[in-house]
């Protein structure tokens, strides 16, 4: 039984670090369309990039869902905290996600569509400022109690870095919506956001540096853990790979190329969410009450994991075929059908 303890909560602290990643990832780039679709200069253009989402934007969010329901199953403590001390942001980001798909399926019967398609854009940029901010305040630390309790205020999650934390998230998101397009779009659309996706790589670029910056000098236990060996050796090849990957999404994008552009995209989330994992384990309430803590009674734990195992090998293939259905360009043609 010691052994379930120690091992079923790394596997469950594993499982929801999958659910993130996939949500950030999939739901990212919808998410980037949205604010880019704010920047569309007229109906047609922006009518191509909500058709781009429209067959697979509802089954992104899915992640979202099962990450939610896995960390209340598995960390109850961690749930009841977290949403406590992240109450505002949290509601920022569910109260943009519920506006913009009412919007998308308003805009399709509405004869004046300019209100929907504000409100499609809006409820993107505020969906992912809300997950900034929180992500911003995980990397700060919650103030908990030593029962993991929250004792800090509501508006603790809100300060220069988060702030820093959440424009760069923007910026990310930006960028793998663009390179989203450049794959799905051709002609006159697709230049424009080759110059969208160089644009946010450098501004997601200059973010990422900042962040790594400031990150150690404002946050004492941040930086106790990446000076310490072997840590620091992890977390100084990781900039490294970060200005290696953007390097050769720039260069993909001056050749011309389609998919390699997002392949990379993906490839610099997956590196930071490498770096983020590493900053923030074991703990699932930063930097206070550690997985072993919060985890639920193994037994709870080995019954979630067997409803869960069979369930993600089939939304992971629903994805895949979802995707490989659509893969095709979008066109005037498909948005007049």
């Amino acid at each position: 039984m010691e052994t379930l303890s120690y091992f079923l909560p790394q596997v469950w602290f594993g499982i929801l670090a999958l659910f993130l990643f996939l949500y950030v990832m999939l739901d990212g780039f919808d998410l980037g369309v949205g604010i880019l679709s704010l920047t569309a200069s007229d109906e047609e253009r922006r009518g191509l990039l909500m058709t781009s989402l429209s067959n697979v934007w509802d089954a992104n969010e899915t992640w979202l869902v099962l990450m939610g329901g896995g960390l209340f199953g598995a960390f109850p403590l961690a749930y009841g905290t977290i949403l406590n001390a992240l109450y505002i942001p949290i509601t920022m980001m569910l109260f943009g996600l519920i506006f913009r798909a009412v919007a998308f399926e308003f805009r399709e019967q509405a004869r004046r569509k300019f209100f929907w398609n504000f409100a499609f854009g809006a409820g993107s940029f505020t969906a992912a400022l809300g997950q900034g901010f929180a992500l911003g305040a995980v990397l700060k630390g919650i103030q908990v109690d030593d029962a993991g309790h929250f004792i800090g205020t509501t508006w603790d999650w809100l300060n220069l870095q988060s702030v820093l934390v959440a424009l760069t998230l923007i910026q990310g998101y930006v960028l793998i919506g663009s390179t989203y397009l450049v794959w799905k779009t051709e002609g006159e659309l697709q230049k424009t956001h080759v110059k969208t996706a160089k644009i946010s790589a450098w501004t997601t670029l200059i973010g990422a540096i900042l962040i790594t910056i400031t990150t150690p000098i404002f946050y004492v236990a941040t930086r106790t853990r990446l000076f310490d060996k072997p840590f620091i050796y992890i977390f100084a090849l990781i900039p490294i790979l970060g200005i290696l990957l953007i390097t050769l999404l720039l260069k993909s994008l001056n050749k011309g190329e389609e998919r390699t552009p997002f392949v990379w995209t993906i490839l610099l989330f997956l590196l930071t969410f490498i770096g983020l994992a590493l900053v923030v384990f074991p703990y699932i309430i930063p930097v206070k009450i550690t997985i072993y803590e919060a985890a639920a009674d193994p037994s709870a734990l080995v019954f979630m994991l067997i409803f869960t195992g069979t369930l993600i090998p089939v939304m992971i293939f629903y994805n895949i075929y979802q995707y490989f259905v659509f893969r095709g360009k979008v066109s005037g043609e498909s948005y007049g059908e």
